[in-house]
């Protein structure tokens, strides 16, 4: 039982090491644009994703990855923000379906605004 536990720890120790190893070998990480708002992760995801297709035009260089790189940080910022700000946005519309069902026009006008000034947001 000992003999087992003892080889359980090695292994666990023996994996952490190895992952510590391939951390420091991994490239600097950057932040990327962080967006304050909807509208500016929208805008930061259309023009980030508009530079990615550039850059893939031609052959990929070593400066070109790094290139991609970088811009990866901003994509996710900018999907984090985008997901959060939809993940509210699903809950205002689910606002808008019950307020629909129980004939409550007050609910359905405000919430209803709220969700419309949002989604307008992701369909410019």
């Amino acid at each position: 039982m000992k003999t087992t536990a003892s080889l359980i720890l090695t292994i666990l120790l023996t994996t952490l090491s190895f992952a510590s190893v391939a951390d420091e070998q991994r490239p600097d990480h950057f932040k990327g644009q962080q967006a304050a708002s909807l509208t500016e992760a929208v805008e930061l995801f259309r023009t980030s994703n508009q530079k990615l297709k550039q850059l893939l035009q031609g052959d990929l260089s070593p400066e070109a990855m790094v290139e991609i790189h970088q811009l990866t940080y901003t994509l996710e910022n900018a999907l984090e923000k985008i997901h959060s700000e939809t993940t509210e946005l699903k809950e205002v519309l689910e606002e808008v379906h019950l307020g629909s069902e129980n004939m409550d026009f007050a609910k359905v006008k405000k919430q209803a605004a709220r969700y419309l000034d949002t989604a307008t947001t992701l369909v410019k």
